[in-house]
Order: structure tokens, then sequence, then C-alpha cells
């Protein structure tokens, strides 16, 4: 039988709730299953009972969400360096939403139970928004898309989150060999998407012809603006 760890001293309370969300967050990266984070197997792991446990967290979804959140802060960083890098709201706007497919794709089993599954806990999906308004805000001021920031950052936020979220639970989907391309298709269709559904009609949707008639002209013009640079 493994030997228990000797009594906690007064102040090591920090230290115990740290040392049981690593060996968490180890279990769980692992087996890549929640229903392998027990208590007591986490108890075992870090060589107390499973009372202890409890001390630092009322359940198996509180400490579910602790280990979690222990990668979210990374979010906002990566978010940070790629908007960071760029100067221009829409391509920061990209930036944005690249960096946040990529985090999912790098923390998949975080991302699937804080993000794809019903939860009491709002911190997790409030960090993700709050990233999607401020880089749509920074794109209304600037012009370039028109309308509600929340509605807006919701609505990109759909499009990446579908994204990654395909990308995680539908591996055998027919793919492209370089995953960038579909994340980048994605942002694309979705950043400029919101950029025209700003100027098209409510009232009439344009058929085909109009639409292709349309966007071709802006394409034209829009190159004809690159090559000048």
């Amino acid at each position: 039988m493994e030997a228990r760890r000797a009594r906690a001293k007064a102040g090591d309370g920090a230290r115990l709730r740290e040392e049981i969300l690593r060996n968490a967050e180890r279990l769980l990266v692992e087996t890549g299953d929640e229903d392998a984070l027990t208590l007591r197997a986490v108890a075992q792991r870090t060589r107390v009972t499973t009372p202890s446990v409890y001390l630092h967290f009322s359940g198996k979804e509180a400490l579910i969400e602790a280990v979690c959140l222990r990668v979210w802060d990374e979010l906002g960083n990566r978010i940070r360096d790629a908007v960071g890098r760029v100067t221009d709201p829409f391509i920061a706007l990209g930036e944005c939403g690249r960096a946040y497919v990529h985090f999912a794709l790098d923390h998949p089993v975080q991302y699937r139970l804080l993000m794809m599954r019903p939860s009491a806990s709002t911190e997790a999906s409030k960090a993700c928004f709050g990233h999607m308004v401020n880089a749509v805000t920074a794109c209304v001021e600037n012009g370039v898309l028109q309308g509600d920031p929340d509605t807006l950052a919701l609505t990109m936020w759909t499009a990446v989150h579908g994204c990654a979220a395909l990308l995680i639970t539908q591996p055998a989907l027919p793919w492209p060999d370089d995953v960038n391309e579909i994340i980048d298709a994605t942002v694309r269709m979705a950043g400029f998407g919101a950029a025209l559904n700003a100027h098209l009609p409510r009232r009439r949707a344009p058929r085909s012809a109009e639409l292709l008639d349309g966007v071709s002209a802006a394409a034209e013009r829009l190159k004809a603006l690159g090559r000048k640079k």
C-alpha cells in the first residue's frame, strides 16, 4: 500500500491545492476523459485522502472547472500577442480568430469541457466573449464593421467556435492536410461576410447573378488597391 504524505502544516493549503490541480490536469490530459477524473483518483495521485481533496473542491465539477481554467489565461496571452503584431483593426480581428482556434486545438480536452457542454460556470465563456468584443469594437470604431459590437462578436465567435469544435470532435471529416487552410477560410468568410453584410439590402436578398456582379466588382477594386501598394 502506498504511504500517505505527512500531515500538512499550517500554510500548506495553497500548495496542496496547486498539487491537486497539477495531478488532476495530468490525469485529464493523459486519459482525455473527464470520467477518469474522480476525486478519489486525484487523491491517490496526490497521496492524500479523498476528504482532503474535498477541503479544496466541493465536488468533481468544481475540480474539472478549476483544472480547465488553469490554461485559460494562455488564451488571452495568445490573442494579445497575435493582435499586437498588427496595427489594422480588421487584420487584428482575423488574428484574434486564428489564435482562438489554435488555442482550442492545443487544449482540446479543456476546451471541450468548458465550451462544449452545459456548465454552471460562465467564467471561461465570458473571457472568450470579452476577447471577441474587444477585437470587434476596434473594427466598429474604425468603420470597417457596422452594427452592435456584442452581436457582431457573437457572430464571429460562432464561426471560430464551430470550426474548433468540428476539428476537435470530427477528425474523420475530409479536412485539408494543412488545417490552417480551413481555419483561415473560416476566419476570412466570417470577417469579410460581416463587413459586407451591413451594406446588403435587408428586405430582399440579392439573387445569385446580382451578388456575383457586385462581389466581383468589389473584389477587382480591392485587388487594384493592393497592386498600388
